[in-house]
């Protein structure tokens, strides 16, 4: 014969519905939880905004950085209306440099602004052309005058300093 002691409940409840009536064991509800999340959230956007402000400006290519003055070539072996390519800021970074008149010098970041292909001055034309899918920028300024792209090609600023041309900084198109 069975004993009375396995065939009883130990409880009052049925096992479908003890768990039900149990306080404190969720001791973080649904509105404790938003708060917590909400206030973690707050707490990173806090800690990270001074980094995440320069990171966005840096991305976003508002910022004129100088970097240290690099000597393209000298003036002599520059002639009106010639352009010389070179490297700046980093060595792999394609510049070109186009000098328009006895004292005016423009030189820009040699990639498209639509894909990235190179950019060629075409002095016959007096523009800048990239080839790739025909692309056109005034040389003056470096803005797209026909074709895909948009943006304006970004300048490098130069000076001219002891009879040789420096390149001095990129001025960032801002968008």
């Amino acid at each position: 014969m069975p004993s009375d002691k396995n065939n009883k409940i130990p409880f009052n409840e049925d096992n479908y519905t003890h768990n039900i009536e149990r306080n404190n064991e969720r001791k973080l509800d649904r509105r404790g939880f938003m708060k917590t999340l909400a206030g973690a959230a707050g707490v990173f956007a806090v800690s990270s905004l001074p980094w995440g402000a320069v990171a966005a400006k840096e991305l976003m290519g508002l910022g004129e950085k100088e970097y240290p003055h690099k000597k393209i070539t000298d003036v002599s072996k520059l002639a009106v209306g010639d352009s010389l390519e070179f490297k700046f800021p980093g060595e792999h970074d394609d510049a070109i440099i186009i000098r328009l008149n006895e004292d005016k010098y423009v030189a820009y970041q040699n990639a498209c602004t639509h894909l990235r292909c190179p950019v060629f001055w075409v002095k016959e034309q007096n523009q800048m052309v990239c080839p790739c899918h025909h692309g056109f920028f005034d040389v003056e300024t470096g803005a797209p005058t026909a074709g895909p792209p948009r943006r304006p090609l970004p300048e490098i600023q130069v000076k001219v300093e002891n009879d040789a041309i420096y390149a001095v900084r990129v001025k960032r198109y801002e968008a």
